[in-house]
């Protein structure tokens, strides 16, 4: 199946795009799906244009409660068509159609209606003071809506992530210019159908395909744009926080991430293993959050080890619309060479390959996910490889464990799995990451704030920290 939807989403009409076309493939089968409009700096140029007159007219006069009308239109909108929503995700990314039923599409409609709540209840705060040169004051501060925010949005949970960054800054007044990735757009494309659908003000909310370099850069240093939310590579998150010092852009940037999973020796081994490779293998292993890093007690080691690589000989690796598959294809065929290379590679340094990390023969780009005995050292458990690739190394007490968990360049999340209570409260202190999840891996909900430390990113998305992400303060003084 595909979409009828490939152009620009441009000021409340759909159009074809400066730079020609690319083309979306399906990662299962090799084969081209269709061709997607694509946006050049002139497109940008005019998406600004109506982002602007959106907040300075008909976006600006929808009052709060409005707002929150339209994100929760919008989300009964999304639950209509959460079956094609998925599917697009499905046939576009490789994931399981299961998993994006049961996890992308429904945390996009939790962000929406969570978002909708705040979108009347966004409020300044009254000021004591000493006064004004003995007079006295009554000062407050009001807190407004940023501008023009272009969400730039990474291909492994495209509808999840946009969730993330599109509702707060529409519930607090902001317009959104929406650039997808090149190997995930065609939900996002049906998903500007559903925002036109819905009535948003046109220039509200834009979606403009197009290629990274092109799009993406002129987003970036587009004078236009008050702020840039990037969720990707490390190294892009750079070259854009780099380009938004030409006019001192805000950024919300989250970035990579190598997540260790702290397995003590008091856990309940049946429902760590089974957590631990859900961090391993979920969405291929393509999620900035995987636990990858797996640092097991010298006492249990043998049993996770042995468990782990029954977890992975178990994945059904296959057709993502098969409702026996647990892990479809890497997205494309850069990817899968990417994750074949870092298996090479851990070979090489030493590390033991218990299981897996082999091509699977036939169309499409699958690889059967791999398990590595090894240490810290290993480059396989250092570098982000972004597929199934994990490592288990041997701890032997939890000082050990927490120095060998912060020894990265990343900290954008981990996993601790103990059931001494005093213990997950003190590890999860002493951890150098944006979030914890104890007895769980990656706890995800509109609720709870989300981002990385170190390499991991800047800021945070979800919870109230989404709200004050998304605003300015201006502090307003009344001398009396």
């Amino acid at each position: 199946m595909t979409t009828t939807t490939t152009e620009l989403f441009l000021d409340g009409s759909w159009t074809g795009g400066g730079a020609g076309t690319f083309t979306a493939v399906n990662p299962s089968t090799g084969e081209a799906i269709t061709e997607i409009a694509s946006a050049d700096a002139q497109d940008v140029n005019t998406a600004v244009a109506a982002a602007t007159r959106a907040l300075r007219g008909d976006w600006a006069a929808v009052p709060p409660s409005g707002k929150g009308a339209l994100l929760h239109r919008l989300a009964d909108l999304v639950e209509r068509d959460a079956d094609t929503l998925a599917r697009l995700e499905a046939l576009e990314l490789g994931v399981p159609f299961g998993f994006a039923s049961a996890l992308f599409v429904p945390n996009l409609i939790g962000s929406l209606r969570y978002y909708a709540g705040w979108a009347d209840k966004v409020n300044g705060e009254v000021i004591s003071s000493d006064g004004y040169f003995g007079a006295p004051t009554h000062a407050y501060t009001r807190r407004e809506p940023i501008g023009v925010i272009a969400a730039i949005v990474p291909w492994n949970a495209p509808l999840m992530i946009l969730g993330w960054k599109l509702a707060p800054a529409l519930a607090t007044g902001n317009a959104v210019i929406v650039k997808p990735a090149e190997d995930a757009t065609l939900s996002i494309l049906h998903l500007a159908k559903l925002v036109q659908e819905a009535g948003f003000p046109s220039g509200t909310v834009q979606v403009l395909p197009g290629i990274g370099a092109v799009t993406g850069e002129a987003l970036a240093v587009h004078p236009g744009v008050h702020k840039v939310s990037f969720t990707g590579s490390t190294e892009t998150g750079r070259r854009i926080l780099r380009n938004s010092a030409v006019n001192f852009k805000r950024t919300t940037l989250e970035l990579g991430g190598k997540s260790p999973q702290v397995i003590f020796e008091d856990a309940d081994l049946p429902s760590a293993i089974q957590g631990a490779a859900m961090g391993l293998f979920s969405n291929q292993g393509q999620v900035c959050a995987a636990g990858t890093r797996i640092l097991v007690h010298r006492d249990v080691y043998d049993a996770v080890l042995d468990g782990l690589k029954a977890a992975a000989e178990a994945q059904v690796v296959g057709d993502p619309f098969d409702q026996a598959t647990t892990m479809g294809p890497l997205v494309n065929g850069s990817q899968r060479d990417k994750v074949l290379g870092y298996v090479e590679k851990g070979k090489a340094e030493g590390a033991t390959l218990v299981t897996g990390g082999s091509p699977v023969g036939g169309p499409g780009f699958f690889v059967n996910p791999a398990v590595f005995a090894g240490t810290n050292e290993h480059t396989i458990a250092r570098e982000e490889i972004f597929g199934p690739v994990g490592t288990v190394i041997p701890f032997d007490n939890d000082a050990e464990a927490v120095a060998l968990a912060n020894d990265n360049d990343y900290g954008l999340a981990a996993t601790v799995w103990t059931t001494d209570l005093g213990r997950a409260h003190s590890v999860s202190a002493a951890l150098q990451a944006g979030a914890i999840g104890v007895n769980g891996w990656s706890p995800l909900g509109p609720q709870l704030p989300w981002g990385g430390l170190k390499a991991s990113g800047v800021g945070r998305e979800l919870g109230y920290e989404g709200v004050l992400a998304n605003t300015e303060v201006k502090t307003v003084t009344i001398v009396l």
